[in-house]
């Protein structure tokens, strides 16, 4: 089809006409988006007036030179970008676009009946506005997708970013209290870090998106990402983890400023966890004093060697004394139940309790022995003590 120079006078007039209503036509257009479409109440109407323009405008050329631009030829994603970040759904942004299409279509068929244009050139201005429509949706919907993808992507990166900083205590108390606007975390209330790891098949970032909504569980916040292939973040309350497969540790409620040494014990506690094979979620009050034996191997050893190392010349035997030494500790030191679960008599659990204490030097009655062999045990389920030949007793 000829260019403006050459177009045709009827089709001119046409669109000199539709040209001086452009304004009249999008202040109606405006009315009704108001109206029919609200997310668009959060678009400026200066914004909307120039987006107005810029479609208009297209429309005539197209009404002018017959021919409808190709979809790389539509710069919509500064639109895209905006709609995106004002919250306005892709299906809003189309159910608008076509309004406007629809107006200048109506406006253009008005126009060119009036002014007796040839109706084969309406017929066929018309199908091109009608492609113009197709066209520019498929982009703006292609448009519309990667912002939103670009946007979330910001907003992970960003939430990331705020979490490292208030979890590893690199944040100003402004920026704590700013970032705790924007994530709808609350200064004056404490927070628990938590530190997790999945033990099934799925990934960090399922595992973080199922941490968070169990954390966020009766209206409490939770705030959690992916920090170096642990999910990490803070929760009001210890999460009811169900059938999650996550090992995870929990630190003590602290302000948010403070709330890096949450973080930090948070890590003991996952720490501690992972070394016992336990799943679920773990703070102080469920590990005590065995979060200790994984942090200082060296004392575990230690102890190992006071309490467990002299009944491996026992072989068999002492490993006997070990089994009835665990049960006699963990049962309340009532020798009847041990000897009832171990299907023997009391007198032989009498002996492999006196042999133990001729064998360490030491007496099961003394409060430091039983804390002491406890610790050693625990070293013996974590296989924390490395030297020394492995002999017949050695459960590791």
């Amino acid at each position: 089809m000829p260019g403006q120079s050459g177009t045709p006078a009827p089709l001119e007039r046409v669109i000199v006409a539709m040209a001086a209503q452009q304004r009249q036509v999008g202040g109606r257009l405006h009315t009704e988006l108001e109206e029919h479409v609200p997310s668009y109440r959060a678009v400026p109407r200066e914004l909307l007036d120039q987006i107005w323009h810029r479609h208009f405008q297209r429309a005539l050329a197209v009404v002018r030179e017959g021919r409808v631009p190709a979809p790389e030829e539509f710069g919509e994603a500064d639109v895209a970008r905006d709609r995106a970040a004002r919250g306005v759904p892709l299906s809003d942004g189309l159910r608008a676009f076509r309004r406007a299409l629809s107006a200048i279509r109506d406006l253009f068929i008005a126009e060119a009946t009036e002014r007796g244009l040839d109706p084969g050139v309406i017929v066929d201005r018309t199908r091109c506005l009608w492609e113009l429509a197709d066209v520019a949706s498929l982009r703006i919907t292609a448009e519309h997708r990667q912002a939103e993808v670009d946007s979330a992507l910001f907003d992970a990166r960003r939430r990331a970013d705020y979490l490292r900083g208030l979890l590893y205590g690199t944040l100003s108390a402004a920026e704590i209290h700013s970032g705790a606007a924007i994530y709808g975390l609350d200064p004056a209330r404490p927070y628990r870090a938590v530190r997790a790891v999945p033990d099934g098949d799925a990934g960090p970032e399922a595992l973080e998106r199922s941490l968070a909504a169990h954390g966020r569980g009766n209206g409490r916040a939770a705030l959690l990402t992916v920090l170096d292939e642990v999910v990490a973040g803070v929760v009001e309350a210890k999460p009811d983890t169900g059938d999650l497969e996550v090992t995870a540790g929990l630190g003590p409620p602290a302000e948010l400023t403070a709330v890096h040494r949450s973080f930090r014990a948070a890590g003991r506690m996952l720490e501690a966890a992972r070394a016992y094979g336990l799943r679920g979620v773990y703070d102080l009050g469920d590990l005590s004093w065995r979060v200790a034996v994984v942090a200082e191997p060296e004392l575990a050893e230690l102890l190992y060697d006071r309490y467990l190392r002299p009944l491996e010349a026992e072989g068999e035997f002492g490993a006997l004394i070990e089994e009835s030494v665990r049960r006699y500790l963990g049962g309340g030191r009532r020798i009847g139940e041990v000897a009832r679960d171990a299907h023997v008599h009391v007198n032989t659990v009498r002996y492999r309790l006196r042999r133990f204490e001729e064998l360490t030097g030491t007496r099961l009655d003394a409060a430091d022995t039983a804390v002491e062999l406890s610790w050693a045990l625990a070293a013996r389920e974590l296989g924390t003590p490395a030297r020394g030949p492995a002999g017949p007793g050695r459960g590791h």
